[in-house]
């Protein structure tokens, strides 16, 4: 990609969706296991976008690169919980909540959601990302700010 202060990851249908999506909006970020295709079609947009050579981590650091967290909520961050550990945070999460609260200068804590509640919350997203996240339960769901 040709433009400054652009992380190099943002593909030009993932900087769309994040500049179409409205303050309030969410975008789901996913694991390499998630079923991306079928939840992508009930989005907002329809749209899944493929970053299967990026881990959740490094994809999400690139998106807050240039798209605020919402203030106005408690969490803005959302991630599906292990449902043989419920209430434990996994690496993968404790390492995007860092990685949020980095970003946005504040701390952020994620809000764990159940496996199964987790697909209807996705569904209702702007777009999925799916990333190529190998570690369990790589699954996230953030809400755009005002920039």
């Amino acid at each position: 990609m040709a433009l400054k202060n652009i992380p190099g990851i943002l593909c030009p249908d993932l900087l769309w969706i994040l500049s179409a999506m409205g303050h309030g909006d969410e975008i789901a970020i996913v694991d390499k296991n998630f079923s991306g295709s079928r939840v992508s079609k009930k989005t907002v947009s329809g749209k899944l976008i493929s970053m299967n050579a990026a881990s959740a981590t490094d994809t999400i650091e690139a998106i807050l690169a240039v798209m605020p967290l919402d203030h106005f909520v408690e969490q803005p961050l959302m991630h599906m919980e292990d449902p043989d550990q419920a209430g434990i945070l996994l690496p993968v999460h404790s390492d995007v909540e860092l990685l949020c609260s980095t970003a946005e200068q504040r701390s952020i804590k994620s809000k764990p959601v159940e496996r199964f509640a987790y697909y209807p919350i996705a569904e209702a997203c702007f777009a999925v990302v799916q990333t190529g996240e190998t570690r369990p339960y790589g699954n996230f769901i953030l809400k755009k700010g005002v920039v």
